[in-house]
């Protein structure tokens, strides 16, 4: 891995930790704040509304910033975010820290996920995405684990306190390991705003919430359904877990190389392959060792839908990606959400534990027939969007001119481009 994209990788890493961790706290923090279960669960609610909100709002201020200071600029912020919450004395101080952190999330993955692409070879850009998602799945394996037993052995403000030593290490890396970037060109932010004025943007955000959530509707039940169905004992729910984020690595490094080789061939077999691993699923939890297999093969066919998905929309958005690349974070986001309040939804009214399940094939299934429409509209087009290049300075020379958007090979346009100069 270049040392930049690990710079990346360690930013993706602390925020994928911070988002998930304090499920697992929930109880001790309830107890030391003198909060509800429930209310405290506000605070995952709380992280993925300001996923969503500030996504596009942090992307849109730091549009006239070169890159890697936007980069630099969101980490500082995710750790200010993270230090008010090891400080926080109340409930309110708590969800004020949670909220200040969430507003990089979407921003940084988005603005990152450009940045990544630039830093490799045309035929390595969805592998390039993927590396830096690597810290995200690495977050599921180890991050939360290891910071729920943290917070359990020495109180849910350790955890945290560590999460925010991680941002320094990370806005250490991106200071001194990744390339500096140009400024964008006056009026970026009107050519950022410009792209969602095309339907395929739209389309490609749609197959995000609807494929992603897909793997939300399962994932969030997951518990009840290996304790009630598979019957496993809830000591070993936690092992499950990191067999699920085993999945999410090799699932996520597959699904970039093969976004490099062919996006929409991909994104069609992988997102299928989600629909029948769902069906299959909501058969083989009814026992253990079915249950746990299918449970990795979830994992992997689940989280190979991000290089895809997030190479979609910055296709589709060439000459402005970064704030649709933000806005596709916000869009995961809103399939986890989406998910989890359908299958939810299906348990109260009585459907079962596998219900949730059949709902995120379904969801998986609608998401596979927006992307094979979209695919529809690009071979009516005659292809992709051109590619666009942009001067961007890179570790060996400040003048190379690289692409500048992360699109996978396929994308490249047959004719010779354009340069365009940097400010």
């Amino acid at each position: 891995m270049r040392p930049s994209l690990l710079a990346l990788a360690i930013g993706a890493f602390g925020i994928g930790t911070t988002e998930f961790v304090i499920v697992g706290l929930l109880p001790d923090v309830a107890d030391d704040l003198s909060v509800s279960i429930p209310s405290a669960g506000m605070l995952v609610t709380g992280y993925a509304l300001g996923v969503v909100v500030g996504a596009p709002l942090m992307t849109a201020a730091g549009a006239r910033l070169p890159r890697k200071t936007m980069l630099v600029a969101l980490m500082a912020i995710f750790i200010a975010g993270n230090l008010l919450c090891a400080l926080a004395g109340d409930y309110t101080a708590l969800m004020g820290g949670r909220l200040i952190a969430a507003l990089t999330h979407g921003a940084f993955f988005g603005i990152g996920s450009v940045v990544a692409a630039d830093l490799v070879a045309p035929d390595r850009r969805a592998s390039a995405i993927a590396l830096m998602f690597t810290g995200l799945t690495l977050a599921n394996v180890l991050g939360v684990p290891l910071g729920t037993f943290l917070g359990q052995q020495f109180g849910w403000r350790s955890t945290f306190w560590a999460v925010t030593g991680i941002g320094v290490v990370g806005l250490l890396g991106l200071i001194t390991l990744v390339p500096a970037q140009p400024r964008p060109e006056s009026g970026a932010l009107r050519a950022e705003l410009a792209v969602f004025r095309k339907p395929q943007v739209w389309l490609a955000l749609t197959t995000t919430v609807l494929g992603f959530g897909g793997v939300f509707a399962s994932f969030t039940y997951l518990a009840p359904m290996m304790t009630e169905l598979a019957g496993f004992s809830d000591g070993a729910v936690a092992w499950l877990l990191v067999l699920f984020g085993v999945g999410l690595c090799v699932g996520n490094v597959l699904g970039g190389r093969a976004a490099d080789r062919a996006l929409m061939p991909s994104l069609y077999v992988i997102l299928g392959g989600l629909c029948v691993v769902l069906v299959i699923f909501t058969f083989t939890s009814q026992a253990a060792l079915p249950a746990a297999i299918t449970l990795a093969a979830f994992g992997a066919i689940g989280f190979a839908t991000v290089p895809p998905l997030q190479a979609r929309v910055m296709q589709q958005a060439a000459g402005a990606p970064a704030l649709a690349s933000a806005a596709n974070i916000a869009a995961f986001n809103l399939g986890n959400a989406l998910g989890a309040w359908l299958g939810g939804l299906a348990v109260a009214h009585g459907l079962g534990w596998t219900s949730p399940t059949w709902i995120g094939a379904g969801l998986a299934a609608a998401g596979l027939g927006t992307a094979a429409l979209s695919g529809l509209l690009d071979r009516r087009r005659g292809g992709p969007p051109p590619l666009s290049t942009a001067t961007l300075p890179t570790a060996t020379s400040p003048t190379a001119t690289i692409p500048a958007e992360a699109l996978p090979a396929e994308a490249l346009p047959a004719e010779p481009l354009i340069e365009q100069k940097s400010r």
